[in-house]
């Protein structure tokens, strides 16, 4: 893992305490099907839904995946996607790289980033699109909403085996503002101290 991403998860693995109860009890939901999954001997197939799939969903899908491997959990693999797609907001992209990810943009209005959390790992190909894109799993996965408005535009999503909101405050609500940069690394770091509370209580870790 590059240095100063290391750095950033170390840090947030001894904030876990930070985590209010009743969060934590959604996160272990999640963790316990994650578990549950693991002990059948499979793959474990997460895909984090927003509306938009620009903000929350992708910081979801990237901490959860970094998480995986930090714990050591090949097994967990992440995917997001939205009720509609525009685009991974540069916003967003800038507050991954602030945390120690390197991310390559090919450019383009709905560019396919690619986020790594070391120099060794396969790139998260990351680009706005719809929960049902054909590079998402069509079953057999877990549907974790990260915002009340794609948990309501989604009453339905085929092919899922759990489902669970686990929202966040949108950061868009700060755009343009003096706080941007402040609102948008703090969603960022709540995200992924969350993502790394729940992988590390699979199958009871601490």
């Amino acid at each position: 893992m590059h240095s100063k991403l290391n750095e950033y998860v170390s840090e947030l693995t001894q904030k876990f305490d930070t985590i209010p109860d009743e969060r934590k009890q959604i996160l272990q939901d999640v963790a316990d099907y994650i578990s549950e999954e693991l002990s059948k001997n499979q793959s474990v197939k997460l895909n984090f839904i927003c509306t938009h799939n620009s903000r929350r969903s992708h910081l979801s899908q990237i901490w959860t995946q970094t998480a995986a491997a930090f714990y050591g959990i090949d097994e967990v693999k992440t995917y997001s996607g939205g009720t509609e797609a525009t685009a991974f907001n540069p916003r967003a992209v800038a507050a991954v790289e602030r945390a120690g990810f390197n991310v390559k943009n090919p450019g383009g209005e709905n560019p396919k980033y690619e986020v790594r959390f070391s120099d060794h790992s396969e790139p998260m190909i990351c680009f706005s699109k719809k929960f049902d894109d054909p590079v998402n799993p069509d079953k057999n996965f877990a549907a974790i909403l990260t915002c009340s408005d794609a948990d309501e535009n989604c009453p339905f999503v085929p092919g899922t085996s759990f489902r669970k909101a686990v929202t966040y405050r949108d950061p868009k609500e700060s755009d343009g503002t003096d706080q941007e940069k402040e609102i948008y690394d703090e969603r960022c770091k709540q995200i992924a101290t969350e993502m790394l509370y729940m992988v590390s209580r699979v199958n009871g870790e601490k």
